[in-house]
Order: C-alpha cells, then structure tokens, then sequence
C-alpha cells in the first residue's frame, strides 16, 4: 500500500524545489555538515524531537531528517545524491520517517502527484504489486521531459515580490501554502545560489517533468475515475475522505477539482484487480453468500447431506413433531449433524494432498538447516562444530501445519512421517531418530498436541529395533 505524502515548503538550500510550494530560510539546519550534523539537531535533544540519517543503499548517497528545533510539528527532510544534488524539503515532522523510508529505494524526487524521479528516468506513481519481486512494477511516464530550474525561469520574473518565509511561518496542521505567484519566488531562490561554492547548475536542477500523459485531455476527474474503477462518485469520495492511500493521489488541482492522469487511473483498475478484493472477486461463486468457489461448494455439500439427514430419516424428522421438540432431542441432531462435517474432513482438507506437499516442505526446511549446518562445519573455531545433525529443524508455520495434520489425519500421518523418515535418510543419511526427534520437538513448540498424545503417536514410527 502506498503512503499519500505531502511536503509542506521547500528549504532555501534544495537543489531541487518543488512546484507551487515557498521557500523557507533553513539555515538554523546544519545541512552543510553531512548527515551525522542533521541527525544530531533533534536525536535524544528533548520529548517530541527526533533525527536519524543513513545511507543510501540503492542509488548511492545519503538521506537524513530531524525535527525543527524551533517548531516540534515540523521536520526537515534531506536526501543527498553525490550526481544529482540535494533536496531539501519542510515537512509534518510526522511525515519524515516515511519519505526516509520511501527515499531509500531508487526515487530521487516526487512530483504531480507521485510520479517519481531516479535521477534518469520518470516513473507513474507506484500501484500494481508485483507479487514475484516484492515491490510495485516501474511504469515508465510516457515520453516523460525533465524540466529544469534553467528551463523555468521567467525573464518577467521580479525576485522583490517574493518573501523568503521563515519556518515559524508555516502551520503543520493547516494545507500546504500555495504560491501563486512562484516564477518570482523560483527567481529569488535562483538570485541566492550565485554566490555558493559547489552550487548545481540550474540546468541540472529538476523541478518538473512534462509528459503526454499530465496534459489537460488526459485529466479526468471523480465520476470518470470511479466508473473506471467500477464504483459509485460518491464510494470514491467517501474512500478520498478517509484518507484511503490505495487511491491514488490526484496529479492536479483543477477548478478547485481533483484530477488524475488517464494512465494513472487505469493503473489504479488494474491494481484494485490484483488486489485481495479483486482476487476474491475473480474466485467468487457469485452466489448471495459472496463465497469462493470452494467454499461454496463445502456449503453445498453440508447443505445436501444435512437435508437427508434432517428430513431424509424419519426418526430424525419426527423429532419436528413439537411434542419430541427438546433439548435432548436438539443435541441429538447436532450431533448427528457435528458427526457429518467431522467425518468429511477429507472433503475440506484432502488428506492425501496435503501429506505430500507437507513432505515438501518438511524435506525443504531440513536441505536449509542441513546448508547452515554444513557452513558452520567449514569455520575454524572447533567450539563451532556440532555433531553431525544437530541442527534440524523445522519452520514455525510447517510445524503447525505438521501438527494439524496428525491431530486430524493420524493415519496418513503416520504414513507420511515414514516417508519423510526414509527420504532424510535416502538424501542425507540422517538416522531415523534424529529426523523424528525433531519432529516431535517442533510439533510440541509449535503445535496443539498434548505431550502425551505426542509420545503415543511417535512411538509408533519408532523403527521396531528401537523398541526392544
């Protein structure tokens, strides 16, 4: 889920100024000083104030943020790039932790709503997961243009109308200020870097893009964006309202109207079916339960099976008669009833399948534990060397699973553990009592066994010659 962040005013010394937004004097910020300098103005420096910085790990760099030492509801957000510069950005100091987080990946810079920058290439805002790599696809902005501070800069530009703000001048609570008259404050922001050692050329100073998919014709607004999306104006605004983050931010303002970028939208279709919700949607039975496909198909099984045995029986179906209408009479019926889901339990979990693919997983977290083991054996420290398995061991979910499947399916279970049993020492030559030793103490942490039960049904797949 993507987190809707917004900055609330540029500082003075960013290379990289926002659109629409003011200046404010950050001087008081030691931004000259690297990292360490800007973590220290607010680290441990008093309630309310934190700072933090570290290094970039994907594109080179570093990245810092503290709270104003002025203004506690207010933080400094600093994302340094060794090619591309600074940018410096005032915001919620709530909100700086997040773009920290979201600065340590590729993205340089964000603008028009999410559309971001990785210092060569312009991306859409983020949407569709890509369950495979773990992270939202990158949709390139279709013939996307940077545009720099030299490409914007405005020869009617008059610097004296612009105000330098300072930071007591800005209110975390209320709407990021608006400048409507920003080419004079571009101008003033411009006229202050003259005289600064090392300053990045205003050609290299990226305030925009310009891309096809951001002009006018391509904008729509609430009712198209929801029928797009397959729901009402007002669901979508309700979402809006709420602060709903998988709706994605609006790419411009129009007549005091929200508007998105036509690709945005369709990304955001396409996310929302990708999404828990569309997936269940997909695999719906489209019944007026709104089940899946199989669960529906355990109702409509139980549903048969219950009719006979409620109606189908007549000594179950004189029990109607209001006269034999009493407790026992109901508890006989949910019994029998209970009876009827207990002995299907195959029908809803079948035991087969499922045996098989625990052996998977069962034999795949011992190949791990046998890897670790096998680069231990390798260091130099003899205090560091195990007997041969004495490292086995099982994941915490495979282990519950293990453990629901004996409770429910001893025979197969006891089947299966004999495979597993004989295919650890097929692969790996593990004695059979190392393998079901560590079954046993995995399913006893992990699982709902009672250590008695445990004891009773492992003795059982203990190899003949042991028990003597």
């Amino acid at each position: 889920m993507t987190v809707h962040l917004h900055p609330l005013a540029n500082g003075l010394s960013t290379d990289h100024p926002v659109p629409g937004l003011p200046f404010v004097d950050d001087s008081h910020i030691p931004l000259a000083d690297g990292p360490e300098a800007i973590e220290a103005v607010g680290r441990n420096k008093g309630e309310g104030m934190w700072g933090r910085y570290d290094r970039a790990r994907v594109s080179g760099g570093w990245l810092a943020f503290t709270t104003d030492p002025r203004d506690h509801s207010l933080g400094w957000s600093v994302r340094y790039h060794p090619e591309h510069g600074r940018t410096v950005l005032l915001m919620r100091d709530k909100d700086t932790s997040t773009l920290h987080s979201t600065w340590d990946g590729e993205q340089l810079l964000f603008r028009a709503g999410g559309y971001w920058f990785d210092g060569t290439t312009w991306y859409r805002p983020g949407q569709v997961w890509d369950p495979v790599e773990q992270e939202y696809e990158k949709r390139r902005a279709r013939a996307a243009v940077t545009v720099s501070a030299a490409d914007m800069l405005d020869r009617r530009a008059d610097a004296a109308r612009a105000a330098l703000l300072d930071v007591t001048d800005i209110d975390a609570e209320a709407p990021a200020p608006v400048v409507e008259n920003w080419a004079d404050h571009l101008a003033m922001w411009a006229a202050g870097r003259q005289d600064l050692d090392g300053a990045l050329p205003l050609k290299r100073c990226v305030v925009d893009l310009a891309t096809p998919e951001l002009t006018g014709a391509q904008l729509i607004g609430v009712p198209e964006m929801a029928e797009l999306g397959g729901i009402t104006a007002s669901t979508l605004r309700s979402y809006i309202s709420r602060g709903n983050s998988e709706v994605p931010q609006p790419q411009a303002l129009v007549g005091g109207r929200d508007q998105w970028a036509r690709a945005v939208a369709d990304d955001w279709v396409e996310a929302r079916q990708r999404s828990y919700d569309g997936v269940r949607a997909v695999m719906s039975a489209g019944d007026r339960d709104q089940l899946s496909r199989g669960a529906a198909e355990v109702r409509d099984h139980f549903a048969g099976s219950f009719q006979r045995t409620l109606w189908g029986r007549p000594d179950v179906r004189k029990r109607w008669v209001l006269r034999q209408r009493n407790e026992t009479s109901v508890q006989e019926i949910a019994d029998a009833l209970a009876w009827e889901v207990a002995n299907s339990l195959d029908r809803i979990m079948p035991a087969h399948d499922l045996g098989f693919v625990l052996q998977g997983a069962v034999l795949h977290d011992f190949a791990e534990a046998i890897d670790l083991d096998r680069q231990v054996q390798v260091l130099p420290t003899k205090a560091l060397q195990p007997s041969k398995w004495t490292h086995l061991w099982l994941s915490r979910q495979t282990a519950a699973m293990l453990d629901w499947f004996i409770r429910h399916h001893p025979e197969s279970a006891h089947h299966r553990i004999g495979e597993i049993t004989r295919e650890a020492h097929s692969h790996w030559e593990i004695p059979a009592e190392d393998t079901l030793r560590t079954l046993r103490q995995a399913v006893g942490q992990d699982g709902k066994l009672s250590p008695e039960d445990s004891e009773a049904f492992f003795s059982l797949l203990t190899p003949p010659e042991e028990n003597d």
